[in-house]
């Protein structure tokens, strides 16, 4: 069985400044990058414990780089949620709310 890839609304807003923004230059890589988060998405259910430990940010929070973006998620009995992609040069920290 498949884990379950849960994406929180703003994971969906996030991809989609990404690809904006990528877009301007080149709609096709811009469209191989989302691709590329999709597969990534799968390979970190399969074992999500291969990224990072973040409870600094919050309790149980993990994160993987994936080129110059980092996925942020909770693991969860079905799978995982994916939380945030954010770039690699933004500030983190904020971007947690305690009840996130």
């Amino acid at each position: 069985m498949m884990p379950v890839i849960l994406k929180r609304p703003v994971v969906i807003d996030d991809l989609a400044e990404i690809w904006s923004y990528i877009a301007v230059e080149s709609e096709k890589r811009a469209d191989a990058l989302i691709d590329t988060f999709d597969w990534k998405f799968k390979e970190i259910a399969e074992c999500p414990v291969t990224g990072k430990n973040r409870d600094e940010l919050y309790r149980g929070l993990m994160s993987l780089p994936i080129g110059r973006h980092i996925v942020f998620y909770l693991i969860i009995p079905e799978g995982i949620e994916v939380i945030r992609v954010l770039h690699a040069a933004r500030e983190v920290s904020f971007q947690f709310e305690p009840d996130i």
